[in-house]
């Protein structure tokens, strides 16, 4: 199972999805690939957001060693399923992906804990520490139930 998750610049929301995520598929045995870009391509060649790192720490894990890459056509076609962290992240994924945009491949991250109702994981870009802290709860949540699913359905893990 390959996934991408993604968000606008790669440094805040997907970094701290694959590191999680990451984590949390080697402790259940799964057999995951597991990356993020962002759309914007702005951060492109920089590591996390300096709060996205702390606050994974605090939680015992180091994401300071990912590179922020700009989400590209070719991904379509390379992962099996692509988290979308918010609704702009969607539009550009779709516009990015042109032909190519899959929707059966494509879904909102939070769309794991709250199923069709498309919410935006927030961009704690704009905040505070406790902002960085909120959203790693939330990834958090939506990365645990993604790995129940996974084990309760082998399914899923060929989506």
């Amino acid at each position: 199972m390959r996934i991408l998750m993604v968000c606008l610049g790669n440094i805040c929301r997907s970094p701290l999805a694959e590191g999680i995520l990451k984590h949390k598929a080697a402790l259940a045995g799964l057999q995951f690939t597991i990356d993020s870009a962002g759309t914007n391509g702005i951060h492109v060649g920089e590591a996390p957001h300096h709060l996205s790192q702390k606050v994974a720490k605090k939680h015992g894990l180091d994401i300071g060693s990912q590179v922020a890459r700009k989400f590209i056509k070719q991904d379509m076609h390379h992962y099996d399923k692509i988290y979308v962290m918010a609704r702009d992240v969607m539009e550009d994924v779709k516009q990015i992906s042109g032909s190519d945009f899959d929707p059966g491949k494509v879904d909102y991250f939070l769309n794991i804990l709250y199923p069709s109702q498309n919410k935006d994981v927030p961009d704690p870009w704009y905040g505070d520490e406790d902002g960085y802290d909120e959203v790693y709860d939330l990834i958090d949540a939506t990365c645990t139930k993604l790995i129940e699913q996974s084990l309760v359905s082998p399914k899923i893990q060929n989506i």
